[in-house]
């Protein structure tokens, strides 16, 4: 079965390029190619996309908003976001990631790391190109005395398998990698993921990870 990817960007040279370089793969399908956020909207809702292939430059809305309406109250029926960076900044990386970005590359991605990570969210996994990992890894080092204290506090009151399940995900496994490893049904992780977001006050995966580095359960080394 094919893998259908949705492009967008509002340089025409640079969605060109994207759907020459995805094209060559035997199993993907390009349904379709938006320069502008609405129309992007619009295209998932009427070609339903495995995945969606944004930057961060669109006419009406940024690759940013985009990714954070279709990772917003339909996370669970939209498909998931792959979004490569120009800006490479942490602020940036950190903006995409709360967004709900299922994978962030960087604008020089190569065409073998665009690749992996569309098969990847595909599979219900979540990347970061080696640049963007370097760059947020050394930034968590860089503030690593900076963790704010409540967040640590607040990890305390997490159950056991709360805590196991955060782990897991904040290693980039899907829920049905999260489900085999802790001989667990789907449901029942679903369940616990559900209820990590509503007690850790967070939005969306993304969000789940980034609570777990800067509550200190991750070791950035």
């Amino acid at each position: 079965m094919a893998l259908r990817v949705l492009i967008c960007d509002e340089r025409p040279l640079v969605t060109a390029g994207l759907q020459r370089l995805l094209s060559a793969e035997p199993d993907f399908e390009i349904v379709g190619v938006a320069d502008s956020g609405v129309h992007a909207l619009m295209l998932v809702r009427s070609e339903r996309p495995d995945a969606v292939v944004t930057g961060l430059r669109l006419r009406g809305m940024s690759g940013t908003d985009l990714t954070r309406r279709l990772r917003g109250d339909n996370e669970q029926t939209n498909p998931p976001v792959v979004v490569y960076a120009v800006e490479d900044s942490e602020e940036t990386h950190t903006e995409v990631l709360r967004a709900g970005a299922d994978a962030l590359l960087s604008d020089d991605a190569s065409r073998e790391e665009l690749v992996l990570a569309i098969r990847a969210v595909a599979r219900g996994q979540a990347m970061l190109g080696p640049s963007v990992a370097r760059r947020l890894l050394d930034w968590f080092r860089k503030h690593e005395s900076e963790r704010p204290r409540p967040l640590a506090t607040l990890a305390m009151t997490l159950t056991t398998r709360e805590r196991e399940i955060l782990l897991l995900t904040a290693q980039g496994l899907s829920v049905e990698q999260i489900a085999s490893k802790l001989y667990i049904g789907v449901a029942t992780v679903r369940t616990h993921i559900y209820r990590l977001r509503c007690k850790l006050q967070v939005r969306d995966r993304a969000q789940l990870v980034s609570f777990a580095y800067q509550a200190g359960l991750v070791n950035s080394n």
